[in-house]
């Protein structure tokens, strides 16, 4: 009898996710605990393990699938029952799922080339998405979609998946037959593609659009000498790699610069509740990353207890994390103020949006070596932007203005960091 694969438990307050990708084919092995399928959620993706080993008999719900904690996804068969002998499964070319290939005589009454829509649609059986180049590509050699295993998200088929089943790469194309390119004028609808929005981005979408509606997000801005910052990081790098495994980043001194300015301005740390204000006295600093799906923001809890190696190892975790989807909804949980690092993309300037039901963000951006005064005269010094958004129901600007300077002066003067004065 086939062991049922259910929807497990998927964290506080989530009941459904999508399924994002099958990591098995039907008739395929699977080992015991081996990730078999992944699942999204609006917070987090999580790996659904194999109950048993054996053989997946069945795939009961396909990727894009919604489905709800408890749902059957499928079944496997262990590997101690008995299973009769079955006709040999077709190469790697031709999933099972997929039709076996047609011979020569009924090639004959198939189109020789699908139409953009019904490549789209074709494929495995299971509904498969292209990319508009990988389609031009594969409508320009004959290629059928269930010919070729998709690597994007959901099992999408990218150029780069059809250039290897060409053989080599660009190297594969070059040698197979030119592309022909279509006379007169295209439709929109050969050149677009519409994806269905991901739980988690549509998650992004509505908090992104609730801070906006609910709250009166005004933006200052200050600028940051880095000089001092950049010495003590050039004069203790490599000892502190060598101690505490891990380098010495910029994000220590402003999570450390962030909770100083937070104890002088409470209000900054503080959230609005109805008609009441609840104030923070811990500092769970949230930090902005880049994950594989989008943007998210893990916590750095009980920031102001730790050190700034402890700071450093716990940002570069939850950035490994956040980029495996191996983050879990405890490091997404709470949070009392965030800090967004556009700089690493290269951001000059930006007005970062609130993270509710926080009260503030704190924008960092890239560091551009710029002509600045000095004591009358005009010096080169690698300068940073700040911004700190706020929401001005519950905040003042003079507070806002005042929590910038507090931060600047921290950054300028790293020692106070270390002295707390």
């Amino acid at each position: 009898m086939a062991v049922e694969i259910n929807v497990p438990q998927l964290g506080e307050s989530v009941t459904e996710a999508v399924i994002s990708k099958w990591n098995k084919k039907e008739g395929e092995p699977v080992k015991v605990d081996e990730p078999l399928v992944v699942l999204e959620t609006d917070k987090v993706t999580i790996d659904v393990p194999a109950p048993v080993g054996g053989t997946l008999t069945q795939i009961a719900r396909k990727e894009g699938d919604r489905v709800k904690v408890g749902e059957v996804l499928g079944g496997i068969a262990p590997a101690s029952v008995a299973t009769p002998p079955q006709a040999p499964r077709p190469s790697a070319a031709a999933p099972v799922s997929a039709p076996a290939p047609v011979s020569a005589p009924a090639a004959a009454q198939a189109p020789a080339s699908p139409r953009p829509a019904e490549v789209a649609a074709s494929g495995d059986g299971r509904g498969t998405l292209v990319t508009p180049v990988a389609r031009r590509v594969m409508e320009g050699h004959s290629l059928d979609p269930s010919q070729v295993r998709g690597t994007g998200a959901g099992g999408r088929i990218l150029k780069d998946d059809v250039l290897q089943m060409l053989g080599g790469g660009e190297e594969g194309v070059r040698k197979a037959p030119p592309l022909e390119r279509p006379s007169g004028p295209r439709s929109n609808a050969e050149r677009e593609e519409r994806v269905k929005m991901t739980p988690l981005r549509r998650r992004v979408a509505e908090r992104l659009l609730a801070a906006q509606s609910n709250a009166a997000i005004l933006t200052t801005f200050n600028e940051i000498d880095m000089s001092a910052v950049s010495t003590v990081r050039k004069a203790y790098q490599d000892r502190f790699v060598e101690k505490y495994g891990v380098k010495l980043g910029l994000m220590s001194f402003f999570v450390r610069a962030s909770i100083d300015a937070l104890k002088a301005f409470p209000e900054v740390n503080a959230e609005i509740d109805g008609e009441d204000v609840i104030f923070k006295y811990y500092y769970d600093i949230g930090v902005a990353v880049s994950g594989s799906r989008g943007l998210v923001v893990p916590v750095v809890r009980d920031a102001d207890r730790m050190s700034m190696a402890e700071i450093e190892k716990q940002v570069a975790e939850l950035a490994n994390k956040a980029r495996t989807d191996k983050l879990t909804l405890d490091d997404l949980k709470g949070g009392t103020f965030t800090i967004t690092n556009g700089g690493i993309f290269g951001s000059l300037l930006s007005t970062p949006i609130l993270n509710p039901p926080q009260s503030a963000i704190l924008g960092m951006h890239n560091i551009v070596e710029r002509p600045v005064a000095r004591s009358g005269e005009v010096v080169i010094r690698p300068m940073m932007y700040v911004a700190l958004s706020y929401d001005h129901r519950l905040i003042d600007g003079k507070e806002a203005v005042q929590f910038l300077v507090r931060i600047k002066e921290c950054i300028e003067d790293p020692e106070r960091l270390l002295l707390g004065v």
